[in-house]
């Protein structure tokens, strides 16, 4: 991984950013259109909204606007979009899959998530996903914040092996156990909430790793995740902090500043537990 347009082939043979922008919590219109435009100028090819977000207009005007000031095509970008677990059935998630399509402005998607594992109604969006895959509506399919047993439960009666599987996913968070099964399985694990909410960013170890590497406590994150193959996804509308998050890709952190990083583990999370929410 040497530049910001670095790609991981997933199992189905589709090339994915390893590094991209995450959009939750941007307003729709000019903010979430600026934050897009802003990122395809400075290199960014990977967006990750959803329908939860409430966004997708403003993302997929910012998806306009940029490639029509870079000269891009469609095609040299990744969008990613999730269905919301109101819309977690057959009918309910190819009409959510319609409805976020037409708010973006788009013919297809790159990558298509559950957005939660709601028990009894994933495997029917799954299915739904399978028949949009299979259309070619949408490039990839997957899921989030799938623990290892809803991945086993779904992958019981799956035709397709989900490609992607995105949790939280941070120093505080490592998920060892998911990311050896996902490796396993051939699902490539992508961290969302990478930085903790900003919840890591004054934690003494990474503060002196960032010194020494005269780097900010973000880029050693974000690098980390890099370096450990799991693709990251930082959120952030500020333009001076979206060409700072991507400036990870000229330093690389040695083997044991890796397991330092590691080391710091302690299952906390910033989000619900997967197996634990009321939404």
């Amino acid at each position: 991984m040497e530049h910001l347009q670095d790609t991981i082939t997933l199992h189905n043979g589709v090339k994915m950013p390893w590094f991209g922008l995450g959009l939750s919590g941007a307003e729709d219109g000019p903010e979430a259109a600026n934050a897009v435009k802003t990122a395809i100028v400075h290199g960014y090819r990977s967006f990750d909204t959803a329908a939860l977000y409430g966004n997708e207009t403003g993302v997929g005007q910012g998806i306009r606007e940029g490639l029509n000031e870079t000269g891009l095509a469609r095609e040299d970008l990744f969008i990613t979009s999730k269905v919301w677990n109101s819309d977690l059935g057959y009918e309910s998630a190819l009409a959510a899959f319609e409805k976020s399509l037409k708010k973006l402005g788009l013919d297809y998607l790159d990558l298509y998530l559950i957005h939660w594992p709601v028990e009894g109604k994933f495997k029917d969006a799954w299915r739904a996903l399978e028949t949009l895959y299979k259309e070619g509506r949408v490039k990839a399919i997957g899921v989030s914040n799938f623990h290892i047993h809803h991945l086993e439960e779904l992958l019981k009666d799956a035709e397709i092996k989900p490609m992607v599987d995105q949790v939280e996913y941070h120093p505080f968070l490592t998920q060892k156990d998911l990311h050896e099964f996902c490796k396993s399985q051939g699902i490539q694990l992508e961290a969302w909430s990478p930085l903790m909410q900003g919840e890591l960013l004054e934690e003494p170890l990474l503060v002196e790793i960032a010194s020494k590497l005269e780097k900010t406590v973000a880029q050693v994150i974000l690098r980390w995740d890099l370096q450990n193959g799991v693709v990251t996804i930082p959120k952030s509308t500020k333009e001076f902090r979206i060409i700072q998050n991507s400036q990870i890709f000229d330093f690389e952190l040695t083997d044991d500043d890796m397991e330092r990083i590691s080391a710091l583990n302690e299952n906390r999370r910033v989000g619900p537990d997967p197996d634990n929410f009321d939404f």
